[in-house]
């Protein structure tokens, strides 16, 4: 378990380094916010964005997300040991969450990826854009199914349900990512999972 819980930390910062790929260039973090908006903006946003960044985002985030998967799977079935129902809806979640962030991702570097291979041209925003918009249901299921697992795993903690000190609630992605919303780091629910994971190898 404990194993399973250190390469699960391990994938979250490889997967934090692709979430950078995507949203640095070399001249910087990318204002993607208000690129969106206007199309003279995003032609400057990506204009020296490697063709290669995106690829390697795409690649190293799908072996990334796999390895962080062990560790959502892996205390889906530890806690199988205090609460069937828990376990299950945790495994379920989990399972959800997976499958539908890795389309996710790997639709956000094919965007990227597209939007520059053809030129940054108006047609290609169009037709990005239009990607990104009409497989945006990937992400909604992906981050439901992360809602609702980690609502479960801090509920059963906070609850006194397992064998963790009920102060080792911190080490969940949910207050985690409060805390990390008030500031501009990159690749914020890379960071909390990995400290989440790293915490809970720490002390299960």
């Amino acid at each position: 378990m404990k194993m399973v819980l250190l390469i699960a930390c391990v994938g979250h910062v490889l997967c934090g380094i692709c979430d950078c790929l995507l949203g640095y260039s070399p001249s910087g973090r990318l204002d993607l916010k208000s690129a969106l908006k206007d199309p003279v903006k995003m032609r400057t946003t990506f204009e020296d964005m490697p063709l290669k960044w995106p690829l390697i985002s795409i690649i190293l985030g799908v072996y990334a997300i796999t390895a962080f998967g062990f560790g959502y799977l892996g205390l889906s079935r530890w806690m199988e040991d205090y609460s069937k129902i828990a376990s299950v809806i945790m495994y379920i979640s989990a399972v959800f969450f997976l499958i539908s962030i890795v389309v996710h991702h790997i639709i956000c570097g094919l965007v990227e990826w597209l939007y520059v291979r053809m030129g940054r041209t108006d047609e290609a925003r169009t037709v990005a854009l239009e990607f990104q918009m009409k497989t945006i249901a990937t992400m909604f299921v992906g981050y439901l199914g992360l809602v609702i697992y980690v609502i479960t795993l801090f509920v059963m903690v906070v609850m006194g349900r397992t064998t963790l000190p009920v102060w080792t609630c911190i080490f969940n992605t949910l207050p985690l990512m409060l805390l990390l919303s008030i500031t501009k780091l990159p690749a914020k629910g890379n960071i909390a999972g990995a400290i989440m994971y790293l915490g809970l190898f720490i002390f299960l």
